[in-house]
């Protein structure tokens, strides 16, 4: 009995180290940890259980780590993740030609969220982080793409940088883990201001730090539209959060929309989440069975 559990040890050890030895990164993703696995549901919507710890992006992506994406899986442009919409909209500029394409963003647009974005550029962008940036793959990872720039991809199984699912998303924005109680905007509170998040009216987008964080410490909430991997009427995706051209309402938790993933809004953008590696649960497991083993002795 003794060894079998050191044998599944060191597979469970091996396999875990195979799963993170990334490349270099050029993108830092800051995370929000959110905690308090299993709270409820908000009554008044349906939304927000989470039964696991997760992390969630801090701010939206920027442009100018949507860029950092571009040089480095953009040269050819392969499934379109930059067109002239986008460029118009963000300030992100291309040189070159296909097959040497390099891009750049004026530092003014640099720490905007990165807008025109569809939900296939979104989950290529989560392919390539969690496949290590650099020349990771975009079409493999957190989602199955396989070229495809229409259609429903669902999140892999064992995806562990991706779009967060809406209920991930609205636990970070409205959940207290303090009180365990719901706020009607992402700033904790039941009411909102201008000073707290970026919203109609508006002169356009703001840096992705302005405003007040939700209770967990997320900027989230209002300047841009964010994708999420909720599957709504069959064949359209999530959307949360309102933008600078949205009116308060749409900001609140009792709202939320939806569209085809292959649209590009002008004030739609994305943010990531961090899900635990499906090895976690199984290293819990072993390592409480030799605490069991152990106490026994």
């Amino acid at each position: 009995m003794k060894s079998s559990i050191i044998s599944i040890l060191g597979l469970a050890v091996m396999t875990s180290i195979s799963l993170v030895s990334p490349a270099k990164a050029v993108v830092d993703i800051s995370w929000t940890s959110i905690g308090n696995p299993g709270n409820a549901a908000d009554s008044s919507t349906g939304y927000g259980a989470v039964s696991y710890s997760y992390n969630i992006g801090t701010y939206e992506v920027t442009s100018a780590q949507y860029v950092e994406f571009l040089n480095s899986a953009g040269a050819s442009n392969s499934y379109g993740i930059y067109d002239s919409y986008i460029g118009s909209l963000t300030n992100i500029t291309q040189s070159g030609s296909s097959g040497s394409y390099t891009y750049s963003v004026s530092s003014s647009y640099a720490n905007l969220p990165v807008v025109g974005v569809t939900w296939f550029d979104a989950a290529r962008f989560s392919n390539w982080l969690q496949n290590g940036q650099g020349s990771g793959s975009t079409e493999t990872g957190a989602y199955t793409l396989s070229g495809a720039t229409s259609g429903v991809i669902l999140a892999n199984a064992d995806a562990q940088i991706r779009l967060p699912t809406e209920d991930e998303w609205y636990k970070a924005a409205y959940y207290n883990g303090v009180t365990g109680a719901y706020s009607l905007y992402a700033n904790g509170q039941n009411t909102i201001t201008q000073a707290d998040a970026n919203y109609s009216p508006s002169s356009g987008l703001v840096n992705v730090n302005y405003g007040k964080p939700s209770s967990y410490g997320a900027h989230i909430g209002g300047n841009a539209w964010e994708w999420n991997d909720a599957v709504i009427g069959g064949t359209k995706r999530g959307l949360r959060g309102g933008s600078w051209a949205s009116y308060v309402g749409y900001l609140a938790s009792s709202y939320s929309e939806n569209d085809d993933p292959s649209h590009e809004g002008s004030d739609v953008g994305f943010r990531v989440a961090s899900v635990p590696e499906p090895m976690t649960g199984i290293l819990t497991i072993i390592s409480s069975g030799i605490f069991l083993i152990r106490r026994k002795r």
